[in-house]
């Protein structure tokens, strides 16, 4: 059944980087889809309903495969951070990933006219990547600008389903400015969460990080308000 209305889906991989443009959706609710909990609301006369895959293959799958299963939207966003490869693209870049996305790019673009943008490739990757010298050589053997660890699958599913597919990311950090821990610290993959013990223990055993952890997530604050903005935009524009 197909009302006039647009029936706009959004993705991100966790609420660390949705917070700040469920701010921009009215009138929400939260809502489940065989066992997978979103978020429902309006932005002006569209309906906008948000997912948060989660991060890597497995449970983006899983989650996305319930989400899409009878349901016709008429565009999906997939919006999130990302992790440049190599220094030509600073933090709170916005990327609009050519070889995912299925929607007028240029339109989009001209939307988002105010906003530092760039079309390129993004790869999607299994694990995320802590050096740079890994980063600087995807950048040579990839063609990618910047990595992430759930778009390909997304991709996939907005293919089989026919739903039009526009992948946006926020660069969240690059070789220069990588992440202030190693990465099985900074997020478990398996619980789907920070742990906050691990964290705090690390800290105590290299004190001198902690300036570099608050420097973060000032980083992080920023990109989740670029690409919240940029969200709302493409989401007026549709």
């Amino acid at each position: 059944m197909h009302s006039n209305e647009q029936m706009i889906a959004v993705t991100f991989a966790l609420p660390a980087e949705s917070s700040d443009f469920l701010r921009y959706v009215k009138n929400k609710s939260h809502t489940g889809r065989y066992g997978v909990r979103t978020i429902r609301g309006e932005i002006d006369d569209r309906t906008i309903e948000v997912l948060h895959t989660g991060v890597g293959e497995k449970i983006c799958r899983e989650r996305l495969g319930e989400f899409l299963r009878d349901q016709q939207f008429d565009c999906l966003i997939s919006g999130g951070f990302a992790g440049a490869v190599s220094d030509d693209l600073q933090i709170g870049d916005l990327l609009l990933a050519e070889n995912f996305s299925t929607v007028d790019l240029g339109a989009t673009r001209a939307s988002l006219s105010g906003l530092p943008i760039h079309i390129a490739n993004l790869l999607t990757v299994p694990a995320l990547i802590d050096s740079p010298e890994a980063r600087n050589k995807l950048a040579l053997t990839s063609g990618a600008a910047a990595v992430d660890m759930e778009t390909e699958f997304i991709s996939r599913y907005c293919a089989a389903c026919g739903i039009p597919l526009l992948s946006l990311r926020v660069i969240s950090d690059t070789p220069r400015n990588l992440f202030p821990a190693p990465m099985d610290v900074l997020f478990d993959i398996e619980r789907q969460q920070t742990q906050m013990l691990k964290l705090a223990t690390h800290l105590l055993a290299h004190p001198t990080r902690v300036p570099r952890l608050v420097q973060f997530a000032r980083r992080i604050a920023q990109a989740r308000k670029i690409l919240a903005s940029a969200v709302l935009e493409i989401v007026r524009a549709l």
